[in-house]
């Protein structure tokens, strides 16, 4: 093999390449040879085939079989060769071949771009906690609380009101008639909530225990069976009780209630659950202001299909009109995307960060923890989607550069209140929304139709 011209254009390489006829009738011979010890004709005995018969049968298939293999052979040593970080797949382009001929192509291929990296030890990022207001727990729990309800009959001249519990026997009737499902016993609603029939807790306000009531409702549209669907219906009812709601103490008894050991603990509970709650994406503010510095400070030509392939994954799914329209909105997310993952492949690499194949396990594990009795499952579809675990070990990558990053630069620390919180996550959510509209709106396009 020779490599006779090496033409380089900025990250385009073209590499031409000569391989000699002696050294394909080489290889032609070495597979004939070996196909001579399997193949089975009639009128030969198995492995007495002559290999001019061999080749007269089976020669182009074979021949084709050698210069499929040069092609990869060769391309791979003259990558090599010349020390050449590939970006995505290389083009072949024929120029002479044919049985008694010499082979020659040429190798159209992008190289991955020099990355010289910046130092981080100017950079400057803030990692962030939250300061929950005591105010917000104590509303939090006053929502539970609503949540708890408990409830005490009425006395039997007490009428049902909007927040009442009430409880009724019923029969019902469509054009006089049954219907499967007609009677109910011991019906509990809480009036106010319309969760049995549209405006039917309306017809029960003001009524007393041991009345009956007449009240015609619609069956909802969605009923299970399709011919009650929309059918106007005449319940007769009988109230059985009614209760009232009885205001709840937030006291150490309502916490023990909630599984917290009083009301000090619940508190407690309730205030981490609210600071969890914000600590992912607290985190994704101070990754955001790392990428934007690096992405900044770093300066390089970017493989041109590379950016092709990103912007054609981003839209592939988008109408026409919509691919013209987002098409240099997804092509900055392409180019971002691309250079960030550079810069940052480049950082791990040079500093040796890898991820080990128990931290791996470990993510699953934790995953496993959090859905009990789904253990099986969620083994299974890791053993039969390698992709999914890859996923897993890019995403501990991710992070394990991004605390490299922390760990050389300027950080800062700040606490902030919910508000301020809510406001920074707000923006961050704005910045990145257009983005995610695109990308929804791609899979909605994608999602199969349900087969009629």
């Amino acid at each position: 093999m020779k490599i006779e011209k090496h033409i380089k254009k900025g990250l385009s390489s073209t590499l031409s390449i000569f391989i000699e006829k002696k050294e394909i009738e080489k290889k032609l011979e070495i597979k004939l040879e070996d196909l001579k010890s399997k193949v089975s004709l009639k009128g030969f005995r198995p492995g007495k085939v002559p290999p001019s018969v061999i080749k007269k049968q089976f020669g182009k298939a074979i021949y084709g079989e050698v210069i499929d293999d040069l092609l990869k052979e060769s391309s791979q040593q003259a990558i090599q060769q010349k020390k050449i970080k590939i970006a995505g797949q290389p083009k072949i382009d024929l120029k002479s071949f044919g049985e008694g001929k010499d082979l020659s192509f040429q190798l159209i291929l992008e190289s991955l771009p020099e990355i010289n990296l910046k130092p981080l030890k100017d950079l400057k990022a803030t990692e962030y906690s939250i300061k929950i207001d005591s105010k917000l727990v104590d509303q939090k729990i006053k929502e539970i609380s609503k949540n708890h309800k408990t409830f005490k009959d009425k006395s039997i001249n007490e009428s049902a009101k909007v927040g009442d519990q009430i409880i009724f026997d019923y029969s019902a009737t469509i054009d006089e008639k049954k219907f499967e499902g007609s009677e109910g016993k011991g019906i509990q609603i809480e009036l106010g909530k319309n969760l049995f029939l549209k405006d039917f807790d309306d017809h029960l306000v003001g009524s007393k225990v041991d009345q009956k009531k007449k009240i015609t409702s619609t069956l909802p549209a969605n009923h299970p069976k399709k011919e009650l669907a929309n059918k106007k219906t005449l319940f007769n009812c009988k109230i059985i009780k009614i209760k009232k709601p009885i205001e709840t103490i937030i006291n150490d008894e309502f916490a023990k209630q909630m599984g917290a050991k009083d009301l000090i603990d619940l508190k407690k509970l309730i205030s981490d659950q609210i600071s969890s709650q914000y600590k992912q994406a607290l985190l994704s503010i101070t990754k955001q202001e790392i990428l934007d510095q690096i992405e900044k400070i770093h300066n390089f030509e970017l493989p041109e299909n590379m950016v092709k392939n990103e912007i054609s994954a981003i839209s592939s799914n988008l109408k026409k009109e919509d691919q013209e329209k987002f098409k240099k909105q997804n092509e900055k997310t392409a180019k971002s995307r691309i250079k960030l993952g550079l810069i940052l492949n480049e950082l791990g690499e040079k500093n040796n960060l890898k991820v080990e194949e128990i931290e791996i396990k470990n993510e699953i594990q934790k995953q496993v923890k959090g859905m009990p009795g789904q253990e099986k499952l969620i083994y299974d579809y890791y053993q039969k989607n390698p992709m999914a675990t890859q996923n897993i070990r890019g995403a501990l990558y991710e992070e394990k550069i991004i605390n490299f990053i922390k760990s050389k630069i300027n950080l800062s620390k700040k606490e902030l209140t919910t508000q301020d919180a809510d406001n920074m996550i707000s923006k961050l959510n704005t910045n990145r929304g257009s983005q995610a509209n695109i990308e929804n709106k791609a899979k909605k396009k994608s999602k199969p139709k349900k087969e009629k």
